[in-house]
């Protein structure tokens, strides 16, 4: 039997109650967003995301979080390769840790 407690349909299933929700502004996108992200990895991993406090990280700490070098961690940013945007702090540049997580966690079954 199944580990994890909510199947991946049943995900998609509560994502198509929601939608029309978002778009009447009963829930903002990125409640709607954070409310899938969650449910997709309860249903992938059997836990909820794990619990990151949410700090800003410059490109050096990025390309160590994702485990790539910082020209290589440039490079693929230059491409559009990521999702996640960077933010202006003055005149340096920085990530929010909590996308980047986002992003590692999404990616994890690409690579197995």
């Amino acid at each position: 039997m199944d580990q994890n407690p909510i199947r991946y349909q049943t995900v998609r299933f509560i994502g198509k109650l929601l939608h029309p929700l978002t778009e009447s502004n009963l829930i903002t996108i990125p409640e709607y967003r954070e409310i899938i992200a969650q449910l997709k990895h309860l249903a992938d991993k059997g836990t909820p995301l794990p619990t990151v406090i949410p700090k800003l990280v410059d490109q050096t700490e990025a390309a160590t979080m994702l485990g790539i070098s910082l020209a290589n961690f440039k490079r693929l940013e230059r491409e559009g390769y990521f999702p996640f945007k960077r933010k202006m702090v003055g005149t340096s540049v920085r990530y929010r840790n909590t996308d980047l997580t986002r992003y590692i966690l999404s990616h994890d079954d690409m690579e197995e």
